[in-house]
C-alpha cells in the first residue's frame, strides 16, 4: 500500500473521485495502524484538530481542542503510538473506519477544502466505543498526490461516554 494518492486530474480541478479516492486510502491506513504511511500524507505545515465537543467554530487561541497539533507534533504523536510508551494503546486498538457524503468545496490556488461524514469503530478491553462526526479538511494539491494543509476532525456528540479515549487516531 502506497502514501501517496494521486489525483487523476493532475492539478486540474480535484474531482470528488480524487478525494474519496484520497479519503478511504487514509482510513484503510489507519485501520492498518500503518502510521509512518499516514504521516506521509501530511505537508510540513499541516495541523491536525480535533475540537472539543462544544465546539461552535472558534480558533485555536479562543476554544478547547482535544488535540491541536503541528506538523512536529504529529510527527512525535505517530513515534509515540508505534512505542510502547503509548499505554492506551499498547495493545493497539482494532479500529473501522467508514467514511461518506464526500463533498469538495472551494479551491483556492493549490488548496481543496473538503467535507466528509465518518463513523469510528474502536474495540478495545472487551468493548465498543462508536465516534460519529465529520472531517474538514484542507488538502493541499502537490506533485506527489493530495496531502493534507489541515486534518480537522469534528466530534458529533455531546460528550464522551465514559471509557471512551482518543488515544488513536479519529
Amino acid at each position: 500500500m502506497t502514501a501517496s494518492i494521486t489525483p487523476t486530474t493532475q492539478h486540474a480541478d480535484v474531482s470528488r473521485f480524487d478525494v474519496e479516492e484520497f479519503l478511504y486510502r487514509e482510513a484503510e491506513i489507519l485501520d492498518a495502524w500503518q502510521l509512518d504511511n499516514w504521516l506521509a500524507l501530511f505537508t510540513s505545515e499541516s495541523v491536525y484538530e480535533v475540537p472539543t465537543t462544544d465546539w461552535s467554530g472558534w480558533d485555536e487561541r479562543g476554544g478547547g481542542f482535544f488535540i491541536l497539533d503541528n506538523y512536529d507534533l504529529i510527527q512525535a504523536r505517530v513515534k509515540r503510538l508505534k512505542s510502547r510508551k503509548a499505554h492506551a494503546e499498547n495493545p493497539k486498538s482494532r479500529v473501522h473506519r467508514m467514511i461518506s457524503n464526500v463533498a469538495v468545496g472551494e479551491r483556492t490556488g493549490n488548496l481543496v477544502e473538503i467535507k466528509a461524514s465518518f463513523v469510528i469503530h474502536r474495540f478495545r478491553d472487551e468493548t465498543t466505543q462508536c465516534y460519529v462526526g465529520y472531517y474538514k479538511h484542507l488538502l493541499e494539491i502537490t506533485e506527489s498526490g493530495l496531502r493534507f494543509r489541515r486534518r480537522r476532525s469534528v466530534l458529533s456528540h455531546e460528550l464522551l461516554t465514559p471509557g471512551a479515549r482518543l488515544s488513536f487516531i479519529i
